[in-house]
Formats: structure tokens, sequence, C-alpha cells
């Protein structure tokens, strides 16, 4: 369960921490508890599973990587798990996730995110995943993002 406290330290913080040298401290302040009990009660809320995760999440259109491409690839799928954990321990994926096919429109099993700063650099990069997926792929696709869609998860007012 989440208390009042819970709940506004959730709605101060979903939208991310502030840029100051001190962050939790400045959450504390703006919500009057202190630094050790907010730093106790995010510890809390990850072991609770409440909150998943508290990260960095980089803008990478602001550092220059405009160019995103989701490969899609066909992969056996007693392989795909074998496959997946592969690609997605590659230093240049972001994300990696097995996806149901939709047959005959969509033999697609496997989604990788790649970006880079033109196509070509996603396109070389993809390259690169199918040497390391060997005989394993059937065949793949690179579906390039043509607008940036505002991403946020689920919000929780205080």
């Amino acid at each position: 369960m989440l208390d009042a406290t819970d709940r506004r330290l959730i709605a101060a913080t979903q939208g991310g921490l502030p840029l100051v040298p001190k962050p939790y401290r400045a959450v504390a302040a703006q919500l009057g508890l202190d630094e050790a009990d907010v730093l106790a009660r995010l510890q809390s809320l990850l072991e609770r599973g409440a909150i998943r995760r508290i990260g960095a999440i980089p803008n990478h259109y602001a550092l220059g990587f405009t160019a995103n491409g989701m490969s899609v690839w066909d992969i056996a799928d007693d392989a795909v798990a074998d496959v997946g954990a592969k690609v997605g321990a590659l230093d240049f994926v972001t994300h990696c996730y097995e996806r149901p096919r939709h047959l005959p429109l969509w033999p697609y099993n496997l989604f990788a995110m790649v970006h880079g700063r033109t196509r070509d650099e996603v396109r070389t990069k993809v390259a690169e995943i199918a040497d390391l997926i060997g005989p394993a792929e059937r065949g793949h696709d690179v579906l390039f993002s043509t607008r940036i869609l505002k991403k946020t998860g689920l919000r929780i007012a205080a």
C-alpha cells in the first residue's frame, strides 16, 4: 500500500528528478521531508515493486541520434530467447524484445531498437546484428521512425 507521502513522492519524481547537484535533497525540501527519508522511501518503493526503476533517460535526439530504426527479425521460435539475449547485450541496442508473429503478413518475432546519427549508420549496425545472429536469421527489415512521439509511463496524481 502507498501512504499519502509515498504518493506525493511519486508525483514529485515521476516526471524526472531536478537537474541540480543534490536532486534528492531538492525533492525532500519540496515535500517537507529530509533527504534520508526520501531515499529510504524510494528504496522501499523499489523493493515493493511500486516503482520499477530510477534512472536517467537520455534524449537521443538532443544528442544527435536522429536516425532511429526498429530492426525486426524472423527467428526460429526455439532460438529466439537465446538470440534475443545476445542482441539485447549489444551496446548499440537500446531495447530488444520478443513479440508474436502475425502471419502471413508479419513474420517477425524479435524486435531490436537501434539509434544512429544517419540511416546508413543504423543499417551498418543492423548488418552487425545479422552477422551475430548468423543462420538463425530467416529474414529481417528496418523500420525507421518518421516522427517523435512523447513517451511517458503511468502518472499518478498526488
